[in-house]
């Protein structure tokens, strides 16, 4: 084998990888590529996903202010509990303390 025949077998051997090289990246390109139609089931499928975020964050918003307005009426409602327990408190010690003047007045 002379050096003519070496070169170009070795260029031929190059060719040949080349060839390879340029196939193999051609079947990889094609078989990850990305349609347009997975692009856009992504972008529906994110704007869903913001739509969604966003009711999320508009039902807690709304929960916790019906949960301060719930929590503020129920104290409202015990204070006047409170209050409608201290008076009816005061009416039975009233109560009892007319009977037992009553009872003072016609032992008398």
């Amino acid at each position: 084998m002379n050096r003519t025949e070496f070169i170009i077998a070795t260029a031929i051997i190059l060719f040949v990888a080349f060839c390879l090289g340029w196939f193999a990246h051609w079947l990889v390109h094609r078989f990850t590529r990305v349609s347009q139609t997975d692009v856009d089931q992504l972008e529906r499928m994110s704007q869903e996903l913001h739509e969604a975020e966003e009711t999320r964050d508009q039902a807690i918003t709304y929960l916790q202010q019906r949960e301060a307005e719930l929590t503020n009426q129920l104290t409202q409602t015990e204070a006047e509990l409170a209050a409608a327990m201290e008076g009816l408190r005061e009416a039975r010690h009233e109560a009892e303390e007319l009977r037992a003047y009553v009872e003072r007045m016609h032992a008398s």
